[in-house]
């Protein structure tokens, strides 16, 4: 079982694909990661050996920002913009979408499920 990062890969899956499990790790950085490790990227997880599975671990763990390291982050950095008071913090602050995108239709993912306005009613006639 290779555990990386506090994440067990999926053993039946080749190795750059395998990484992206890892938050943090997408294509090209999987690439990479096993290039400075020197190991085959279709080589499975199943495949490999202790010592490549440290080394992997090793170059995740001194070059990368990754998990919950990554997530406190970016976590930190939106709580600034929102102190600050910036335009950013502000569209996160009210759950709307951030970089510019429409919010008369769509945005439903940032903005929730919809809640119906009832239309104005009119005056009755006398």
């Amino acid at each position: 079982m290779a555990r990386i990062a506090g994440i067990d890969l999926p053993r039946q899956k080749p190795g750059f694909i395998a990484l992206r499990y890892i938050y943090g790790i997408g294509r090209s950085n999987a690439w990479e990661v096993l290039a400075k490790a020197e190991i085959d990227p279709h080589k499975r997880v199943s495949e490999w050996t202790e010592e490549e599975i440290a080394r992997i671990r090793n170059i995740i763990e001194r070059d990368y920002v990754v998990e919950g390291q990554l997530r406190a982050e970016i976590q930190m950095n939106i709580r600034r913009l929102i102190e600050i008071g910036c335009y950013r913090g502000l569209r996160h602050k009210l759950g709307l979408p951030v970089h510019g995108q429409r919010t008369r239709t769509n945005a439903r993912t940032r903005k929730g499920k919809r809640k119906t306005v009832a239309g104005k009613k009119k005056a009755p006639k006398k």
